[in-house]
């Protein structure tokens, strides 16, 4: 290896170089069974992360597909989950309508709200003044539609292939369409 890579290589490690150039990425495509599948990436080699992306994709039965082959099957929306633990269903939904969410939907375990990404801020922070603890409150990538795996096969090379993903420092988020029991 020559000199300059290795002082290169202790420059850039002790912070004695610039820091990288970092460039968010989209890569869509399909998983076992037909899910599709938005990785959204974070990386300062391309070449590297659409690589390893394949690999992901290629390795559990799924495909790589072009820019756009799955994103007209998500929208992008604020979703807030709060727990129905001591939560006025009425008063909770009052207060998010008003601050502009677009749906509220009562589940199980508790509610999720959902908002227009411009509209999530004022939404949040509306609910957080009137002292609504969240499960979780982010913009995300959701699903349009829901696909269902057949077998159990294809459970688990999901199951798989979405931890491969999630475990890649390069990847920020992977959104999906798998309806999970």
């Amino acid at each position: 290896m020559p000199n300059d890579n290795i002082e290169r290589a202790i420059k850039k490690g002790t912070g004695g170089l610039d820091g990288d150039n970092y460039e968010a990425v989209v890569y869509e495509g399909y998983g076992p069974g037909g899910v599709a599948v938005i990785v959204e990436a974070l990386t300062d080699n391309k070449n590297r992360t659409a690589g390893n992306v394949r690999y992901y994709f290629d390795k559990n039965g799924g495909n790589l597909g072009t820019s756009g082959c799955v994103g007209f099957m998500f929208d992008r929306k604020g979703q807030i989950m709060i727990g129905n633990e001591g939560v006025d269903e009425e008063e909770l939904m009052d207060v998010a309508l008003e601050a502009g969410a677009e749906d509220f939907i009562t589940e199980e375990d508790g509610f999720e709200i959902i908002t227009a990404p411009e509209d999530f801020n004022a939404v949040r922070d509306a609910l957080a003044e009137k002292g609504y603890e969240f499960i979780s409150a982010d913009v995300k990538m959701l699903p349009q539609t829901t696909t269902k795996l057949e077998s159990e096969e294809q459970v688990k090379a999901m199951n798989k292939m979405i931890d491969m993903m999630e475990d890649d420092d390069d990847i920020q988020e992977v959104y999906h369409n798998w309806e999970m029991e």
